[in-house]
């Protein structure tokens, strides 16, 4: 479909939501009248009273005209005496594609990348046009792929795909406005009667009789109707536009393989579903791993530090390109699916130009390290930004500890609660070990063996939470599910201690968990004295000879 059908298909669909308003404009206006000739005049003044306060969303999606302005994406504005060499590949890029050159590129934080224009006159007249280029991305391909995914973007430049967006938008948009107020007005219903049922109830409880069960089934009915039409027209819409979403990023890909080679546009559609995985568990387990103890990677590794995992996962990460996801297609999806894009460029008949790794895509950039923090300064919030900032190992084992020491809290509560001296067991605030906390930790660790010694640690692990299956237990299974706890629990505390005195260090591994470093011998001996430790007959001597043993690693 040319961009001519496309531009009148968009503004039919944006005809047709103000059309839609017109005609339920026209159906209450029809109800007044029936309601003026033939209904008492009661009910005609309730009909005349719903039928306003159903036309107003109605009325005020017509009229608002203009959509919000785009903030974008937040992001880092780069100039061309910034990145000499980024801006001339996008600019050779362009002339190869056959379009103009973005004005701006704007270097963000996703795994993504993107482009935007400003079109005025319902796309009539070209505007300002934004390349936005995640850094996590360039930081998982080579330059030849970096290549292929920018002439994929500045092919929706040459088919006129961002030029037209903004009348698909607006459509999409003034229907998502007026779902929005009338599910609004019918939530406001729903609220107001269960309020007015509960102080009903209310009385009647306070009579001794029974309190009625609360039924706001009725409450809203009108406006969550008119929701539902607007929602039905929306379906309608998105269903006619994705489709021709879909088939601008086969034509765009189409033209990457144009300009930048079949093999190397192949390749970079192979890798991002694999790269976007991969930055989600970066994010998750490594970037955000000290976050809620107040503790951030070196200044520039938040979003930069993906490229550590990268590089220890390339075997995996392999394997991840030549399975594709097989995600299932709708209609209202806005991509065709990583398959089936990827089949349609591998039938391309070969051009010659091989997809062999090249230069990492870095290379492009004048100072790759600078434009990571500096995406990182605009991207973080200015919480984030105050954060205690530690190099990797540092930043691991201070986490891991703190985490330990957080989730053994409960444990070490309950144990100063246990008969004995107090001042030996204090829980400590906080996560940071300071010299205070780690001795308190020693001590609990020793006042949990004693009680291991008297039989009072099962009073101990009964108070601690407890699954649902194991709360259920009685008899023999239920001392079973105490001993698991009561070795669960005896391990994490003596993890803390070791960590919080220096003899165990936790360990960065970029393709594996963390994992914790013991003194020598330790890792033989441990298993072997917790079982112990946890016998019908326990033995805690074991456990007291580690523990009084060995110095910091």
């Amino acid at each position: 479909m040319g961009a001519t059908l496309r531009a009148l298909r968009a503004l039919v669909l944006l005809a047709g939501f103000h059309l839609l308003g017109l005609l339920l404009l026209a159906l209450l206006g029809a109800l007044d009248w029936v309601a003026w000739r033939w209904a008492p005049a009661v009910w005609a003044l309730k009909t005349y009273a719903l039928s306003f306060v159903l036309a107003v969303p109605v009325v005020r999606g017509m009229l608002m005209l203009r959509t919000p302005r785009d903030e974008g994406v937040a992001g880092v504005p780069v100039t061309e005496a910034e990145e000499p060499r980024l801006w001339a590949a996008v600019r050779e890029l362009a002339g190869r594609v056959g379009t103009r050159a973005p004005d701006e590129i704007r270097l963000t934080a996703d795994m993504n990348a993107a482009v935007t224009e400003d079109a005025r006159l319902l796309g009539l007249r070209g505007g300002t046009r934004r390349l936005y280029l995640g850094l996590p991305l360039v930081a998982g391909l080579s330059e030849a792929r970096l290549r292929a995914v920018l002439a994929h973007e500045l092919g929706h430049y040459a088919n006129s795909d961002t030029r037209l967006s903004g009348i698909t938008e607006r459509s999409r948009l003034h229907v998502a406005r007026t779902v929005g107020r009338f599910e609004e007005k019918s939530g406001l219903k729903v609220a107001k009667e269960r309020a007015r049922q509960e102080r009903k109830s209310a009385r009647r409880v306070a009579k001794g009789k029974t309190a009625k069960e609360v039924d706001t089934t009725g409450a809203g009915f009108s406006y969550r109707v008119m929701a539902r039409i607007y929602t039905a027209y929306g379906r309608f819409s998105m269903r006619a536009t994705q489709s021709g979403s879909r088939r601008q990023e086969i034509a765009a890909d189409l033209a990457a393989a144009r300009i930048a080679g079949r093999d190397a546009t192949a390749s970079a559609l192979r890798a991002l579903p694999a790269l976007d995985t991969a930055h989600e568990f970066y994010l998750n387990s490594y970037a955000t791993l000290g976050v809620e103890f107040g503790m951030l990677p070196p200044h520039g590794e938040v979003f930069g530090g993906v490229r550590h995992l990268l590089d220890a996962r390339a075997e995996e990460l392999a394997g991840m390109r030549a399975e594709l996801p097989t995600e299932p297609a709708t209609p209202y999806d806005s991509h065709p699916p990583t398959a089936e894009r990827v089949a349609t460029i591998e039938s391309l008949p070969d051009d010659g130009r091989s997809a062999e790794e090249d230069r990492p895509a870095f290379a492009l950039f004048a100072s790759p390290e600078a434009a990571l923090r500096a995406v990182e300064d605009a991207t973080l919030t200015p919480e984030a930004l105050s954060m205690r900032r530690l190099d990797w190992p540092e930043l691991v084992h201070a986490s891991m500890t703190a985490r330990y020491v957080r989730d053994t809290e409960p444990l070490r509560t309950a144990i100063t609660e246990l008969p004995g001296p107090r001042d030996d067991r204090a829980a400590g605030e906080g996560t940071a070990l300071d010299l205070g906390l780690g001795l308190a930790i020693a001590r609990q660790t020793e006042a949990f063996l004693d009680a291991v010694d008297t039989g009072a640690v099962w009073d101990l692990v009964d108070r601690l939470p407890k699954s649902e299956e194991a709360a259920a237990a009685t008899g023999r299974a239920a001392r079973e599910f105490a001993r698991s706890s009561l070795r669960r629990e005896l391990a994490r505390l003596l993890t803390t201690a070791l960590t919080a005195d220096g003899r165990a260090r936790w360990q960065l591994s970029w393709s594996a968990p963390a994992s914790l470093l013991l003194p020598d011998g330790y890792a033989d001996e441990l298993p072997a004295a917790l079982d112990a430790a946890i016998a019908d007959r326990p033995d805690t001597e074991p456990l007291r000879k580690l523990l009084a043993t060995g110095g910091a690693l």
